[in-house]
């Protein structure tokens, strides 16, 4: 055996490294051939040696191959076949089944021709399958294998394997216990399943359907899905593997086929339980083999995935750490496909815990690197947000914020720096293919999972649990709720979603990722109601309904892309309503409770989501084409409501675009909007055509029309005349002109603009105009920056009031006829008009009818009423401001003096406190005294001094002088110090004209003197123009010597003092009602304040001092 040993290891070595030689010595003479091979044949079955056997087998194979004929090959085939004959047992056939095998393995054809041309061997090849020893069945198996594997094996062999091998076959897999026995039948296995008619027959397809839905009918019967789940048990991965390979291999052929079998096994559970492992091959196989599985229904009823999710996820979880992409990617799609097809009504994340670790999972994969395997995380990531899958409060909104903020951000760093992107605005018009591919995938996977996030967000609205996390401690907020997350996701979309998107629109278009985007934008008005008005109007101010009908013209033709119109029209519907809303909003609060109003706005709001719901999807025409359509006219005798439709859907998107300040600066890869003169003529036609066909369109339609005329107006022609007339045709046939008003000058503008408008609804348009202003806005401006700041309301009026002074006696008109809001509003743009032009002249045409204003107030109104009313301090100072403006000296005419008395008994009914309504009052009476002639100022102040009440008034104002707490700054000048300077100007020109022109005096006042002189010795903080206004009265009673008909003076005590020298007391007689000391005192003080760096106050003091110095 040692001796035979040597030499066939020598003849070994020869062919392994000197074949040719001996090939040459030996192929020349076939004698010596077939008797070599004979002898070496023979010797298989003389020797028992394991490794003796090993060696002649390798030298017998390789012998062959190299002598590369055919004869030998049989002569091997024909020996074998009578040594399977001839043998005594089948264990002694061991050896002839290991040879055949090495030669099946090395010789490419010698499967065919071993079932072609000794077909017999296969009987003997059965025979040994069922002989009970393992090694003959694994050499057996292998043999098999390799006949399978051929496709003329399997064509001959195919009725063989379904009539005698199958069941043999499958009770052998069953019974193995070696691990060669196993590997060499699932190598045989793995060969059978490439063909279906084989799975058929392997899977027992003949049974009934219900035999198979049974799952107790495969306990008996040993088939193969038992097999299988049976090497699964197995603690090896190698077998683990191979079995589950298998399982893919029954799969693909027919999941919906197959799958139940597998399911009712049971073999997904211990599927699951194989990823816990470290080997790479058999995660690979149970990734596969699960997701051929998630194709069946019954994969998820059974409740395998909420068995195995968690599995799932630490194996997802330990693949992250190996450099392994393509696992990677698999791994994530099987993830991905449970989360798609997971039944609503099955929970799959029953553990809080185990859905954080998910989280954390695609929070790795999407910031992967590698590129491939972030898109498959970000589509899991769309698939995770679901309810069903986030519903088990409480829900994880923090983390979700994380992931859907990382997913935004990755998305967003594929995108091309912000310096390339004007290249690469131009370079995609001439190639959008140079565009990647791969980004706009990742692009459309992001926002199909910011899409889901926001339809989240809207579900959970109506599930009070998911409201907030129901475990956070009392008194103490949690971050964990539903308001933080739809806010967050209503921010990120305005940061990050919508400039990633039209920054992809600058280089390509893609229906799919658009259609997306506009759905998402569409679901986020819901996601956060308060917020639904501001961000509809961000939407439209950003030219997204242009770049909407831009899409559609682009995509929607011809009926092409109907998920893409529908999405797009469903967008512009809800945009339109929104801004609707927005816009109604002020007129319904106006309109303070009149439901009859409320519900007129309702019914035009249902009218227009019915308009919008049925043109919107059929308008797929460019700007161009939709302003051709505008201008359009029906046929005669036919009114075309298609057109209709179109026209009056395409006018509301021009009129929010207009509204919301679309100006075409945002997107500017799709270009301008619409060109001013070319609407206006559009509009202008469709106006003109709705007149002619004797058609009415609906006020909101009309008020689109209107608005898109005016706010064009300045930058087209003048409407002609037939316009004109059409318009106030129109006009006329409506109700009520508030129902196509629109809160914006350039619409006022255009009314007053054409005297066929203005004189026929000036009126109303302005009363409109005041009506809709907010009354406590313009409060809050006067009391911050004062009466005489210009009001932001009133501002965009004053050029129009500036260009026509004819305005200003409608809005006189409207002081008379409005409610006390309009007409204060009225009051105030008078008011900041007057203030801001002083080169209008138009104090003739404003006086008389201040005049008649003032007269319809005094006569309605009581004391009680007139100091309520706040119209009235605003129309006095209108008044003075009216005075302020005439030029020069004039003579008063009876108007003035109409005035004076009105004003004057206006000043007696109110009271010092009133100093809004004195104030304006003091200071046109006193301004009457001085801007005239002497013969009228001789009779003014004759009405004046017949006033009793007048100058009881200023009695009263005069002592309060001495009886109000002076202010605590020294410069602040209050509205009462202001009343008290008017007040004693007053008294002084009323002193001295009186004296001048020796006017009857009906009532006296009396002031004491002292408390003047001290006021002006001490000045007691008294602010300088109030010391300015006591000392020009001083100066005035000097000057009479205090001798006045109308003044009785109240001196200090003028007796002598034990103490005081009689000089003294001489002199204070001379000097009565004055004192010595009290003059001294005065002189010093006057001197003290001319120290003050004040013009004013310095000049008064000049003034003083001259006028004592002529009295002393």
């Amino acid at each position: 055996l040692v001796r035979k040993k040597h030499v066939l290891s020598r003849l070994q070595d020869a062919l392994a490294w000197q074949a040719l030689p001996l090939v040459q010595l030996l192929a020349p003479d076939e004698r010596v051939c077939m008797h070599l091979i004979g002898t070496l044949f023979g010797m298989l079955h003389s020797v028992e040696d394991s490794s003796a056997l090993n060696l002649l087998v390798e030298v017998l194979v390789r012998l062959v191959v190299e002598l590369k004929s055919e004869q030998y090959l049989y002569c091997i085939l024909d020996e074998s076949q009578k040594e399977l004959c001839k043998a005594n047992t089948m264990r002694s056939s061991l050896p002839t089944f290991s040879l055949l095998g090495k030669l099946a393995d090395a010789i490419p054809g010698f499967a065919e021709i071993l079932v072609v041309k000794h077909n017999n061997l296969v009987d003997h090849l059965l025979m040994g399958l069922t002989y009970p020893n393992e090694n003959i069945k694994a050499a057996v198996c292998y043999l098999y294998g390799k006949l399978y594997s051929s496709p003329a094996g399997t064509e001959r062999l195919s009725g063989h394997f379904e009539e005698r091998l199958c069941g043999v076959f499958l009770n052998t897999l069953g019974c193995a216990q070696t691990k060669e026995l196993q590997v060499n039948c699932l190598g045989l296995l793995k060969e059978l399943l490439k063909s279906d008619h084989f799975v058929s027959i392997l899977m027992n397809n003949a049974k009934t359907e219900e035999e198979t839905e049974n799952p107790d009918f495969l306990e008996g019967e040993n088939p193969l899905p038992l097999v299988l789940k049976k090497l699964l048990l197995t603690r090896d991965e190698m077998l683990q593997a191979a079995s589950s390979h298998c399982m893919a291999a029954v799969l693909v052929h027919s999941p919906s086929r197959y799958a139940p079998a597998f399911i009712h096994a049971d073999v997904p559970e211990f599927l699951f339980e194989c990823l816990l492992c470290k080997s790479e091959i058999l995660i690979w196989s149970v990734y596969c083999c699960l997701l051929l599985l998630t194709e069946e229904r019954l994969f998820f009823s059974k409740c395998h995935t909420v068995y195995g999710i968690e599995s799932l996820v630490r194996s997802l979880q330990g693949v992250l750490l190996l450099n392994n992409v393509e696992l990677h990617k698999q791994g994530l799609l099987l993830f991905t496909e449970i989360l798609k097809r997971q039944p609503v009504e099955i929970k799959l994340f029953t553990n809080r815990g185990v859905c954080i670790e998910a989280i954390d999972v695609l929070m790795e994969t999407v910031n992967c690197p590698v590129l491939e395997v972030a898109v498959e995380a970000v589509k899991a990531v769309a698939a995770f947000l679901r309810k069903d899958h986030l519903s088990s409060p409480p829900v994880p909104y923090e983390e979700l914020q994380k992931l859907l903020e990382a997913v935004l951000k990755r998305c967003a760093d594929l995108s091309p720096p912000q310096s390339s992107k004007k290249h690469a605005s131009h370079s995609a018009n001439r190639n959008p293919g140079r565009v990647p591919q791969r980004q706009g995938q990742f692009l459309l996977n992001t926002l199909e999972s910011f899409r889901n996030a926001c339809r989240l967000a809207v579900e959970f609205q109506g599930d009070f649990m998911a409201q907030e996390n129901a475990f956070t401690a009392p008194n103490s907020e949690s971050k964990d709720t539903l308001s933080n997350f739809s806010e967050f996701l209503l921010r990120i979309c305005d940061s990050l979603c919508i400039p990633m998107v039209l920054s992809y629109l600058e280089r390509a278009v893609s229906p799919s990722v658009t259609e997306v985007f506009i759905s998402a934008l569409t679901t986020l008005f819901t996601v956060v109601p308060s917020m639904r008005k501001k961000f509809s109007k961000k939407l439209a101010s950003s030219s997204f309904i242009r770049l909407t009908l831009e899409l559609k013209a682009r995509f929607c033709s011809v009926q092409s892309n109907p998920v893409l119109n529908h999405t797009c029209s469903s967008f512009l519907c809800s945009l339109c309503l929104n801004l609707y809303s927005a816009i109604e909003k002020t007129r319904t609060s106006s309109l303070e409770g009149k439901f009859g109003e409320k519900r007129k706005i309702a019914l035009f709001k249902q009218e227009m989501s019915e308009l919008l719901q049925k043109g919107l999807p059929q308008l797929n025409y460019t700007i161009a084409e939709s302003l051709l359509l505008l201008s359009e006219s029906p046929e005669p005798f036919f009114l075309d409501q298609s057109l209709c439709s179109h026209q009056h859907c395409f006018l509301l998107l021009l009129y929010f675009a207009y509204t919301f300040g679309d100006s075409g600066r945002y997107i500017p890869c799709i270009g301008g909007f619409v060109p001013d003169a070319e609407l206006i003529l559009a509009v202008r036609n469709f106006l003109l055509s709705a007149q002619d066909h004797g058609d009415c369109p609906p006020p909101h339609i009309l008020r689109a029309a209107f608005y898109l005329l005016a706010v064009c107006q300045d930058k087209g022609k003048a409407l002609d005349v037939r316009s004109l007339s059409t318009i106030r045709r129109i006009l006329d046939n409506l109700p009520d002109l508030s129902l196509v008003y629109v809160h914006c000058p350039l619409l006022v503008k255009f009314f007053l603009r054409y005297p066929e408008l203005m004189g026929r609804f000036g009126h109303q348009v302005l009363q409109l105009w005041f009506s809709w202003e907010d009354c406590k806005q313009t409060e809050v401006e006067e009391a911050d920056f004062g009466l005489s700041d210009q009001l932001n309301s009133a501002n965009p009026l004053l050029p129009i009031l500036k260009s026509n002074s004819s305005i200003l006696l409608i809005l006189l008109d409207l002081v008379c006829s409005s409610s006390v809001e309009v007409a204060w509003k009225v009051l105030m743009t008078l008011r900041t008009f007057l203030e801001r032009n002083e080169d209008v002249l138009v104090c003739d045409l404003l006086r008389s009818r201040f005049l008649q204003i003032l007269q319809q107030l005094l006569v309605e109104s009581s004391s009680a009423t007139l100091q309520a009313n706040r119209n009235l301090p605003v129309l006095l100072s209108l008044l003075f401001l009216v005075q302020l403006r005439s030029k020069g000296i004039r003579e008063l005419d009876s108007t003035d003096f109409k005035l004076i008395h009105q004003v004057c008994n206006l000043c007696g009914k109110c009271r010092p406190r009133d100093t809004d309504l004195l104030q304006p009052s003091l200071n046109f009476l006193y301004w009457s005294l001085h801007q005239t002639t002497p013969c009228s100022q001789q009779r003014a102040v004759a009405v004046l001094l017949s006033n009793v009440s007048l100058l009881e008034l200023l009695q009263k104002v005069l002592e309060c002088t001495w009886l109000w707490s002076p202010p605590s700054r020294l410069a602040s000048l209050s509205s009462e110090d202001a009343l008290l300077c008017s007040g004693w100007l007053l008294v002084a020109s009323l002193l001295l004209y009186q004296h001048r022109y020796n006017t009857e005096v009906h009532q006296t006042l009396s002031v004491d003197l002292t408390e003047v002189l001290n006021a002006i010795i001490f000045r007691n903080k008294k602010p300088t123009l109030l010391l300015v206004s006591i000392m020009q009265f001083l100066r005035a009673v000097l000057r009479q010597n205090f001798s006045s008909s109308l003044l009785v003076v109240i001196g200090q005590n003028t007796a002598p003092s034990a103490t005081e020298p009689q000089l003294s007391s001489l002199q204070d007689t001379a000097l009565h009602p004055l004192a010595l000391q009290k003059v001294f005192s005065l002189v010093v003080s006057l001197q003290n304040l001319l120290v003050h760096k004040d013009l004013l106050l310095s000049q008064a003091v000049v003034a003083c001092l001259e006028t004592l110095v002529e009295y002393l």
